[in-house]
């Protein structure tokens, strides 16, 4: 079998190859998965750079989720019950680059046959992060305003549209102004262009203007840095700000005073983390509930271009590239 690997960090375009390796054997409680697609996702990229969390042991082989089938079982009741299924994969510890992986059996999830391959390889991280956050983490009442950063990835698209569905509105922050058209048109309420290192007028002003002058009580940011940190000074009283990714190499920077003379408090968030605290019966339920908003559109994620496997390089180039839309996946042997 292929798989992708790296022996140092760095740049992917630099660091990347594709090694041929024997067929992983799964252990009591294992399956083994031949993957059909996996997506190249922020997280993915980080790793390989080194800067996600903590580091990884070289050689490593990148990817935390996908789609596949389940082609082998190492033993016990339930792992063997998975055996010939199309399961979502979710590589909590990576891996899923790679034409066969091994992995606990508590990992995958068989999933609804109405879900393409190409929304079932990227059904963990970002239908599951989108719905959680506004859902389960912040629940936020409809009629309510939610900020969010980097409104243009696939997460902050699927929170426009869950806005749109069940009543929030969402005032959503880019870096572009060829942005705002086509999130309008998938329902943003408000979409504000707004580049901290370039724009000499604040966020707060802007915001307030567009969603009250009190502020607003829910935020969540991905990008961290000074575009973090201009949110902090756009909540209002008694709000909630969950960060859920790093995108800026640079840390949160503000007065406490900001936060303590409003009440408002900032919270991370951190998927694997959060879905610890739940059993199996509970995972499944969240599981069926995001499985049928991916069915009907709300949170299914737009398609951009497919790379085999081998074509790693390229791929990677592509998913970093300016302007692209849509999630770069990854294909594997002869799977479209």
């Amino acid at each position: 079998m292929n798989k992708v690997t790296f022996a140092a960090f760095g740049e992917p375009q630099d660091v990347l190859s594709v090694v041929e390796s024997s067929n992983p054997e799964p252990k009591s409680g294992e399956v083994r998965v031949r993957m059909l697609a996996a997506p190249i996702n922020p997280s993915d990229l980080m790793t390989i750079r080194g800067t996600y969390g903590k580091r990884s042991n070289l050689p490593f082989t990148p990817g935390y989720e996908g789609v596949g089938v389940v082609e082998a079982s190492g033993g016990g009741m339930l792992a063997k019950m998975l055996v010939g299924k199309r399961v979502a994969v979710g590589c909590r510890d990576g891996g899923g680059w790679s034409e066969q992986v091994v992995l606990p059996f508590k990992q995958v999830v068989p999933l609804d046959s109405r879900i393409p391959d190409e929304q079932a390889a990227m059904f963990f991280v970002n239908p599951i992060t989108a719905f959680v956050l506004t859902h389960r983490a912040l629940r936020i009442p409809a009629g309510e305003w939610l900020l969010q950063t980097a409104a243009n990835s696939a997460v902050g698209r699927m929170v426009i549209r869950l806005g749109q569905r069940t009543g929030f509105k969402t005032c959503n922050i880019v870096r572009r102004e060829d942005q705002v058209k086509s999130l309008k048109a998938i329902g943003a309420d408000e979409v504000i262009v707004f580049d901290p290192r370039k724009d000499s007028a604040g966020l707060s002003d802007r915001v307030r203007a567009a969603c009250g002058s009190d502020g607003v009580r829910f935020a969540i940011d991905p990008v961290g840095g000074p575009m973090g940190s201009a949110v902090i000074g756009c909540l209002g009283l008694g709000a909630r700000m969950m960060v859920f990714g790093t995108l800026s190499d640079e840390p949160l920077a503000f007065s406490s005073r900001a936060l303590m003379t409003i009440r408002a408090g900032v919270e991370g968030f951190w998927l694997p983390r959060y879905m610890e605290q739940f059993g199996l019966l509970a995972k499944l339920k969240l599981i069926r509930a995001v499985g049928k908003l991916v069915v009907d559109g709300t949170l299914a994620a737009d398609v951009g271009e497919k790379f085999n496997l081998k074509d790693i390089v390229a791929a990677v180039e592509a998913a970093e590239s300016s302007g692209r839309e849509g999630k770069v996946l990854l294909t594997f042997g002869e799977q479209p």
